[in-house]
């Protein structure tokens, strides 16, 4: 009885499809940020919904890749549009460490709609390329190096022509959505309605994909400079090396000395005044005496040093003789002349 209570209260896939449509529509219009506790919680609801849809029209085998486009019901051409719904709603969430994630899912949700509409030939467009190995950014660089001029040409035709078919798929469903939502269009109307539906989703999912693939390979190429900045900080943080001292150089050095042939003679200030006084000086212009007598005459003031020297040491010893010698001898001494 309780179990029989429980698939009552379960909601219909006709109610989950809007419910969640409604969502979708209320998350593209609202005013609120994007990263909202309002508009994340709509996107957490609006996508649990559609998984639910998604499981229901599994198990109810409502398409099948054996039929066409025309065997299909006027009341379920919108639930093909599910996975294009699921695309849209997980673009809208917003949490930059899943950010690439989220673009993944997004793509596989759009492309598995675009397929769908492929094998129901529901208009006329190519399918984008699989892309879910490594190798996608260099495969995407390089097929975007390689490619002509021509091809480029022909892509932003396609561009243009897709734009102008949106737009005016966009015209006509204003003009038939209030007969079909009031309920007084006939099935022809209503068929016509939601087809024009799948049209203009098919340009959207082609547009979010290649939106999608550019902003994936800027977050991998984001990833990837962040990695060699985090390599190379780790280099950079290590503690220097200290310096240090080879014990042998240190032994030598104090056996053989600082290894250079002798201490200084003079400082600097007797250099500069003793080549001063001869005129040796760059800043003195002319040396007023040439480099020969320069070095004779530094030769002399050497010379003339000791000399004066010793002329000091021997007046010197002359005089203290000349003390001792008058200790011993008394004044008068030697004078014979006047000795009586």
């Amino acid at each position: 009885m309780a179990a029989a209570e429980d698939e009552l209260v379960l909601p219909r896939l006709p109610e989950l499809f809007e419910t969640s449509k409604q969502l979708l529509d209320e998350v593209e219009v609202a005013t609120e940020p994007t990263g909202s506790r309002i508009v994340r919680d709509k996107v957490l609801k609006g996508l649990e919904l559609l998984e639910k849809a998604a499981e229901m029209i599994s198990q109810l085998d409502l398409f099948s890749q054996n039929e066409d486009l025309e065997e299909i019901a006027s009341t379920d051409l919108k639930y093909l549009m599910v996975p294009a719904y699921q695309g849209a709603l997980t673009m809208k969430q917003v949490n930059p460490s899943k950010r690439l994630d989220h673009l993944q899912q997004a793509r596989e949700h759009f492309l598995n709609y675009l397929t769908q509409c492929h094998y129901y030939r529901g208009a006329e467009f190519e399918l984008p390329k699989i892309k879910n190995n490594s190798a996608e950014n260099n495969t995407a660089s390089s097929s975007m190096n390689y490619l002509s001029l021509v091809a480029m040409a022909s892509q932003r035709q396609a561009k243009i022509e897709r734009y102008k078919q949106k737009k005016e798929v966009e015209h006509r469903l204003s003009t038939l959505k209030t007969t079909v939502e009031s309920g007084e269009a006939d099935d022809e109307r209503v068929r016509e309605y939601y087809l024009l539906h799948l049209q203009w989703w098919i340009g959207i999912s082609l547009e979010e994909i290649e939106s999608i693939d550019h902003e994936i390979k800027i977050l991998r190429k984001k990833d990837s400079s962040k990695e060699a900045s985090t390599s190379r900080s780790s280099l950079q943080d290590r503690p220097p090396m200290k310096p240090f001292i080879l014990t042998w150089d240190v032994a030598q050095a104090k056996v053989f000395g600082a290894g250079y042939p002798s201490l200084a003679t003079m400082t600097v200030n007797d250099w500069y005044e003793q080549h001063r006084k001869y005129g040796a000086l760059p800043d003195q212009g002319i040396a007023k005496t040439t480099p020969a007598e320069f070095k004779k005459a530094t030769q002399q003031q050497e010379d003339q040093e000791p000399k004066e020297e010793e002329t000091d040491e021997k007046t010197l010893q002359r005089a203290r003789e000349w003390d001792d010698w008058k200790d011993t001898h008394p004044r008068g001494y030697g004078n014979r002349q006047n000795m009586g």
